[in-house]
């Protein structure tokens, strides 16, 4: 049998990536981006993925050293299941390929944003182009929202319970 012909088989001996993983691993991602971190993160995850054991033992070490930093990323629990996930080397490509996704979708605002402020230059005098003088205040659409912000957005925004305006105390 020919390796060039017939459908490639996938491989099914690896296990799929539990969704409490995936979920803290993007979550680590939108943030990477979102701080414009992009290229360091890859290039720091890159050169460290031989020693990913290791480095996600180290961790554990580092845990209570590391405690006010670790806020502005995770909780302690999502810390915890991050560094689980590093263990496996799966996971480290995982994580590589959220960052370039989410750092594609913030490249591409930044060619329509660009896109936008030069029509929008068009119209400007030459004094307000050339010498600065009472700019335009710039109002940018819906669709050129940053999307970090489209990401932290919620699907299905569920109402507080005491927020009824119609019912009386």
């Amino acid at each position: 049998m020919s390796i060039f012909k017939g459908n490639i088989p996938e491989d099914t001996s690896r296990p799929a990536i539990p969704a409490e993983e995936d979920a803290v691993m993007d979550k680590f991602a939108r943030k990477v981006v979102e701080w414009r971190m992009a290229v360091p993160a890859i290039l720091f995850i890159e050169s460290g993925r031989p020693l990913n054991y290791i480095a996600s033992q180290a961790m554990i070490v580092a845990q209570p050293l590391a405690q006010p930093t670790l806020e502005m990323f995770f909780n302690f629990q999502e810390y915890d299941v991050f560094r689980q996930a590093l263990e496996r080397r799966e996971n480290v490509e995982n994580v590589l390929q959220k960052i370039e996704k989410y750092d594609a979708e913030v490249y591409h605002w930044e060619k329509k944003i660009k896109a936008f402020m030069k029509a929008e230059r068009k119209k400007w005098t030459w004094s307000q182009r050339y010498l600065g003088l009472k700019r335009p205040r710039i109002i940018l659409p819906e669709d050129l929202t940053p999307p970090w912000k489209r990401w932290g957005q919620t699907v299905d925004k569920k109402e507080k319970p005491g927020d009824d305006k119609g019912s009386a105390p």
